[in-house]
């Protein structure tokens, strides 16, 4: 199978909906907006990098919005943008992220920390906020936020991405009860995937990664286009009208018993 081909044969399950998929242009985020595409949607490729963001675009046949979301002008641009160019906003992923420190709690600053906040939750509340009311007017929509097993497993080392991604699975839940009248669902994902960020912790501490594969009970942590991508498709799809405020563990049963793996830290 190609590796830019998601599972499976296309449905086209997602025609005539628009999607904006934040962090798209590379890791999970690509693999999301590939399985979109190849379903039929109108994806937005909101991504950091021009040069990435510009390439998934293209594959993808979409539109390319450079997108810092810590910045709340360039959010609503973002869903502005989709709007302008598609006539509607339908599908919200919440997936950029931007990198960790791994140190103890006592080391921590206030900067990680800020900066953190920033990406992963401030991003994509603006961006949930700036989204509603499309999705609200039209009686349907649907928000993926990408969350985290590092949160709920309290992952040693990574103290600002763990509280961070809990944060975001609140405001998940908050916005799904508020929001359930209105056909709009929302729910997060906690992927176990070897990612762009998996892969910048797995650079810094390489004795890591064939122990992770080792602990997971399906002996191996996933691939983002075909054992992610899939279930966010699901998620933006109308079969998932009646799940909302959910957290689905996409990581081969990890969550189960947690993970004993850590990086030894000084």
């Amino acid at each position: 199978m190609s590796d830019t081909q998601p599972l499976g044969r296309p449905t086209g399950r997602l025609a005539g909906r628009v999607a904006v998929v934040t962090g798209a242009g590379d890791g999970i985020g690509a693999a999301v907006a590939r399985a979109y595409a190849a379903e039929g949607a109108k994806v937005v490729v909101a991504e950091l990098s021009e040069e990435s963001g510009r390439a998934v675009a293209a594959e993808v046949d979409g539109l390319f919005v450079r997108t810092d979301v810590s910045d709340k002008a360039q959010v609503q641009a973002m869903v502005d943008a989709a709007v302008s160019t598609y006539g509607s906003i339908d599908v919200l992923v919440n997936n950029a992220w931007g990198a960790a420190t791994i140190c103890r709690v006592e080391d921590k600053t206030d900067a990680m920390i800020d900066s953190a906040l920033s990406v992963g939750f401030r991003g994509p509340l603006w961006a949930m906020q700036a989204a509603f009311g499309h999705m609200k007017e039209r009686g349907w929509g649907r928000v993926v936020n990408m969350c985290s097993l590092n949160g709920v497993n309290a992952h040693v080392g990574s103290l600002e991405y763990n509280a961070t991604k809990e944060a975001l699975r609140t405001l998940t839940r908050t916005a799904a009860r508020e929001w359930a009248p209105t056909g709009v669902v929302v729910n997060a994902m906690c992927p176990g995937a070897k990612s762009a960020a998996f892969r910048r912790v797995m650079g810094a501490h390489p004795e890591m990664e064939e122990m992770a594969d080792r602990g997971n009970p399906m002996g191996r942590i996933g691939d983002p286009l075909t054992d992610i991508a899939p279930v966010a498709v699901f998620l933006a799809s109308d079969e998932c009208r009646y799940l909302t405020g959910n957290t689905l563990f996409v990581d081969g049963g990890a969550h189960i018993n947690g993970v004993a793996w850590q990086p030894d830290l000084p």
